[in-house]
């Protein structure tokens, strides 16, 4: 009975320091992110591009696992998960010698990046929509894997191999920007507007119910392949 309980509290330390290593990874990873983002904004200004500021590029601390960027019309809004994940055993990862040398390296803590339009937030569009655009995993051992829309999935999937360092995180920062100032609003259907109840008509411009999205009601051969 008791080598039984001593394998049991073995198991629980193991994988709760396992689960707690993550989690500071990714906790740090995230701080790393948040000055990345911090030192754009305060670069931006410095560099004086937009000299009659009708263009921001603003950043904005939401909490210890939130914060975001309003650049243009838009916003790129970082979140990281308090809890830690396996990767299910049929992702692509698992046929790689990195992950079949140990399991472990499986358990990841998640860093998700959101597009909003900048409208959405200040005129209170609830029923706006925003995009996954890329998710960040990060390991134990400090290496992380990015999936995403392919202009970001593509070029950082080395799980083997990255590190979750200062290069890369720059190099993430400016893709997810990049891909955000080209993931354009588009005019929906005709179809999809014609109709409007007087309900919607009635309310407030802060609360306004008709639901815009960069791709509402659109399907394009480049978006098909959603995150993964």
């Amino acid at each position: 009975m008791d080598k039984t309980l001593e394998n049991l509290f073995t198991h629980l330390k193991e994988k709760g320091q396992l689960k707690q290593d993550v989690y500071d990874n990714t906790l740090s990873a995230f701080g790393l992110l948040k000055s990345t983002a911090e030192e754009l904004a305060t670069k931006y200004h410095e560099m004086e591009i937009d000299s009659l500021g009708r263009v921001p590029f603003e950043f904005h601390d939401r909490g210890g696992f939130e914060f975001e960027i309003r650049f243009g019309g838009d916003i790129l809004l970082f979140m990281m998960h308090t809890n830690v994940f396996e990767l299910p055993r049929d992702h692509e990862l698992f046929k790689t010698t990195y992950l079949k040398e140990d399991k472990s390296r499986s358990y990841c803590g998640i860093i998700n990046i959101y597009n909003f339009l900048g409208d959405s937030f200040k005129y209170n569009r609830l029923n706006d929509l925003g995009y996954l655009i890329g998710r960040i995993f990060i390991n134990k051992d400090k290496h992380y894997y990015l999936e995403g829309k392919r202009e970001l999935g593509l070029l950082y999937n080395n799980f083997e191999s990255d590190l979750f360092d200062q290069p890369h995180i720059q190099q993430i920062m400016q893709s997810a920007i990049e891909y955000t100032i080209n993931f354009d609003l588009l005019t929906p259907p005709y179809q999809a507007v014609q109709q409007i109840t007087v309900y919607d008509i009635r309310a407030t411009l802060d609360n306004m119910q008709l639901k815009t999205g960069k791709r509402l009601g659109f399907k394009f051969q480049a978006d098909t392949k959603e995150v993964d």
